[in-house]
């Protein structure tokens, strides 16, 4: 059987399955490579692959088909989490989109999750978003992972319910509770990278007329630099947290 070969983001993705998991169900699979990969690495017992678009739908069956996992592979067409029922799976992979399409996927069909489930999440941006919405819905996550891959910068978040949901402050829920205590060569890049973004935007809103919307957002931008700053120098401040 051909063996399926993986991006580095995404073969990091299959290292945290569960050990334990027996089904994995990975929205937005467009060419349902990973399910493929962690069925041949017998990560997990059966997947499910599911697509909203017929083109990526069509493309995830021809993969599943072309190597024969049609028994243990599941592809699915339909909206975010509406492909699967409650239960059905282990672990969620949702990787490879915004982290503002991630949360819509997340409340639409967070009735389709339990206590059981692992969420193995990638947002390509806004991952703050992500983190907000698993922090208010009774989400805790366990693990933060951060690659470069190609030029481009991934977070990764691993999260599951607790009986004591971990809430998180302001700058844990922008830069990420373990990645900021990592503090990775990669992390420091990402958040420098940021920092000059929002700097630059100052800049730009200094010379624009000074309304109080302007102000505004001075404020708004004025506040994030301060938090990335913080976070990039969080072994002197961890112990104060807001």
């Amino acid at each position: 059987m051909e063996q399926i070969q993986l991006s580095k983001r995404l073969q990091r993705l299959t290292s945290y399955i569960p050990s334990h998991a027996k089904t994995l169900s990975d929205i937005g699979s467009d060419h349902a490579y990973l399910p493929c990969y962690a069925y041949q690495k017998g990560l997990i017992n059966r997947a499910i692959a599911g697509e909203v678009n017929e083109g990526p739908f069509q493309s995830a069956l021809r993969t599943v088909q072309s190597l024969g996992l049609e028994k243990a592979i599941s592809v699915r067409l339909g909206d975010g989490l509406a492909v699967i029922d409650r239960g059905e799976t282990d672990v969620v992979v949702i990787a490879g989109m915004g982290g503002s399409l991630i949360r819509k996927i997340l409340d639409e069909g967070s009735h389709k999750l339990t206590r059981e489930t692992t969420l193995i999440l990638q947002p390509n941006v806004a991952s703050d978003t992500v983190r907000e919405w698993l922090s208010s819905n009774g989400w805790t996550i366990t693990n933060e992972d951060i690659i470069e891959e190609d030029g481009h910068i991934y977070e990764m978040l691993i999260s599951s319910q607790t009986a004591q949901p971990v809430n998180l402050s302001e700058i844990e829920c922008l830069m990420g509770p373990f990645l900021l205590q990592k503090q990775d060569k990669i992390f420091a890049k990402k958040w420098a990278i940021e920092l000059q973004k929002v700097k630059n935007i100052l800049k730009s809103l200094d010379k624009t007329e000074q309304t109080e919307e302007i102000l505004q957002k001075k404020q708004q931008f004025n506040k994030k630099a301060a938090l990335i700053e913080r976070g990039l120098h969080w072994d002197n401040s961890f112990m104060d947290k807001p």
